[in-house]
């Protein structure tokens, strides 16, 4: 099997109270891990005491603290690569990259694309490799992130891209968010079947406080609402919500990011 396919060994570092931080182990060298988006330096280094496994790079989505915050503290004891946008909010990038761009980490045996996915801030990236993405907070389970500096149209086309991408591939979010956009998800399209099947299956795994994550396109396409814009119960309870009638998907979505926003679960 090439290194390009084979499935990663990826393992969630919780922090704060619902982030991930997400460790990726080499597949040419198993001691070896690159952590995606290190809000916090105590849990990643805990992490690596436990396994005795070596950090050998970090990647970042975009520049919130949440996610950047423990980069420093772990620089400080692992001189290492720094990769992210090109965004000077970031002040420890050793490398920026750009959409399209092909990250080739050879020495770890990991390959990504860098997908640019403006609309959560306007830098955002992720990583997508090996059937993973790494997305940060542009898609969660169940829903999508806010919009703190993007339009609804940057966003819609950013998740329309995600959408397209082969339905296995699986995906790896910044936070353990799907128990609540699965109660807005059904709040929208009540006779989604696959989304009241996938909410009592998170509910199972929340209650032993296991992680949801990762999910997949294909399971994202049936359930999440951001997602599915184009359905027609979507657009219905859009135009419900907004009180006229909705043409585009991004004028749908946009009625629904300011739904959420307001959204009391």
């Amino acid at each position: 099997m090439s290194l390009l396919n084979k499935h990663l060994g990826v393992t969630p570092v919780r922090a704060f109270a619902d982030n991930y931080i997400w460790l990726i182990e080499s597949p040419v060298d198993a001691g070896q891990v690159v952590a995606i988006d290190p809000g916090e330096a105590e849990p990643v280094l805990a992490a690596l005491k436990a396994s005795g496994k070596k950090l050998a790079a970090i990647l970042l989505t975009h520049h919130h603290p949440d996610h950047i915050g423990g980069v420093a503290e772990l620089l400080a004891q692992h001189p290492i690569p720094v990769i992210g946008p090109k965004d000077v909010r970031i002040l420890q990038i050793t490398r920026a990259v750009a959409d399209g761009e092909r990250l080739e980490l050879s020495n770890l045996g990991l390959n990504f694309e860098i997908l640019h996915l403006p609309g959560h801030t306007l830098s955002h990236v992720a990583f997508l490799g090996h059937g993973a993405l790494f997305c940060g907070d542009t898609l969660f389970s169940a829903g999508c992130g806010r919009m703190f500096e993007g339009t609804p149209t940057q966003m819609h086309t950013s998740l329309d891209r995600l959408s397209l991408l082969p339905p296995d591939t699986r995906i790896y979010c910044g936070h353990e968010y799907t128990a609540a956009n699965l109660k807005f998800a059904l709040t929208v399209e009540p006779s989604n079947s696959a989304a009241r099947d996938y909410s009592a299956k998170v509910n199972q795994l929340r209650t032993q406080a296991l992680p949801t994550l990762p999910s997949s396109v294909a399971l994202e396409t049936s359930i999440n609402p951001f997602l599915r814009c184009h359905e027609p119960a979507v657009r219905s309870a859009a135009e419900a919500r907004a009180g006229r009638p909705l043409r585009e998907p991004a004028d749908v979505f946009a009625v629904l990011r300011a739904w959420k926003d307001t959204f009391q679960s």
